[in-house]
């Protein structure tokens, strides 16, 4: 069973940074594909970032060059470095995991989800 755990959120002023985590269990980021997600006030989740097994990634167009998406799988840990924070960056962010070997930010692709960690940015 896979097990996701976000923590990390909070506010910041705009331009500013953040790092949000998620814990995995045992075994996922060899077995599952690792996105991150947001949806933000009123819109539909979106994904933000996908990254491989062997650690290739992806990004939406309004994240890149700002957003890097890492993994440790040594503290079976998922990263997301957000720099350069716009208030359009607002929302909750979740990880999820897929088993399908492509970089589709699709959230329905995606069979595990962890509980969210929250975004403000003013």
């Amino acid at each position: 069973h896979v097990q996701l755990v976000e923590s990390g959120g909070g506010s910041v002023k705009a331009g500013g940074s953040l790092t949000l985590t998620c814990t995995y269990s045992e075994y996922t980021s060899s077995t599952y594909w690792l996105g991150w997600f947001r949806r933000a006030p009123g819109k539909e989740r979106e994904g933000v970032a996908v990254t491989a097994r062997d650690g290739g990634t992806r990004y939406a167009d309004s994240v890149k060059g700002r957003f890097t998406i890492s993994k440790d799988n040594a503290k079976m840990t998922l990263y997301l470095q957000m720099n350069s924070l716009d208030p359009e960056d607002t929302g909750m962010y979740y990880c999820a995991a897929k088993p399908n070997i492509d970089y589709t930010l699709a959230p329905g692709a995606y069979h595990y989800w962890g509980q969210g960690t929250q975004v403000t940015v003013s």
